[in-house]
């Protein structure tokens, strides 16, 4: 077996389930999340360790989600995590989620680079022992979208003050999180009559507590059932991203 790939067994316990009882979209990203921090720990390249050997840390910055199925609380899947290429400066990672029979729940792709403490300025993966070879074949290796900037107070849907719980070890607003806020432009009603497909995200800004971020929402012009959402601090984008939904 590759040493580049993480495999891990999950139980979908109550705490990845949404009022459907069944896997969560949000809490699809925080499976994901989970699993890259460990398989990066596998090989000696989590964040833990470059802070202490390099004073740097990780950065993602794009996650395209691909949906399959959704296993229901207390089932099992087992969550495969590798990284696919290394670019120099930016590498990309997959996660494939399947059920307890093999179906497939989800492919993932991820977008991600290291940045130094001192100076937030890109540090060269080479320089942070970050494999250079070896890569698996990817499972989703999609490029990902350009998304609409031109959101206007037309499509303001709510606002959201940033508090402690949204925060991470970064002291900056969970990745997570975002994407809490960017599916709460729909009602539960529609969410549980409706399944999504897919959904890309980037994370184009940071944010912090006591900051007031702007929640925007268009629908595609050209394909049914796409939404854009649009996250704003002040006059920035922090976050931007689109969601699938049959």
């Amino acid at each position: 077996m590759n040493n580049l790939v993480y495999e891990n067994k999950k139980e979908i316990s109550s705490a990845f389930i949404d009022s459907s009882v069944r896997l969560g979209t949000a809490q699809a990203t925080v499976l994901v999340q989970d699993n890259v921090t460990e398989c990066f720990g596998s090989f000696g390249c989590d964040g833990v360790t470059y802070k202490k050997k390099y004073n740097a840390f990780w950065v993602f910055s794009k996650a395209k989600f691909q949906f399959f199925s959704r296993p229901a609380w207390n089932e099992f899947v087992t969550v495969k995590t590798f990284p696919i290429n290394n670019s120099g400066i930016r590498t990309n990672i997959n996660t494939q989620i399947v059920d307890s029979k093999g179906a497939l729940v989800a492919n993932v792709k991820q977008e991600a680079c290291v940045l130094s403490f001192e100076n937030h300025r890109p540090v060269k993966l080479s320089n942070v022992g970050f494999p250079a070879e070896g890569f698996p074949a990817p499972v989703l290796d999609e490029p990902f979208e350009r998304f609409p900037s031109d959101f206007t107070e037309d499509d303001f849907v709510y606002e959201q003050v940033i508090r402690y719980c949204h925060i991470d070890m970064s002291h900056h607003m969970n990745n997570c999180e975002y994407v809490r806020l960017a599916l709460s432009v729909f009602s539960e009603e529609y969410l549980l009559a409706h399944e999504l497909t897919q959904m890309e995200v980037h994370y184009t800004g940071e944010s912090k507590e006591g900051q007031t971020l702007r929640i925007y929402r268009r629908e595609s012009a050209d394909t049914p059932g796409k939404t854009y959402v649009h996250i704003k601090e002040g006059e920035r984008c922090v976050f931007e991203c689109c969601f699938l939904i049959k």
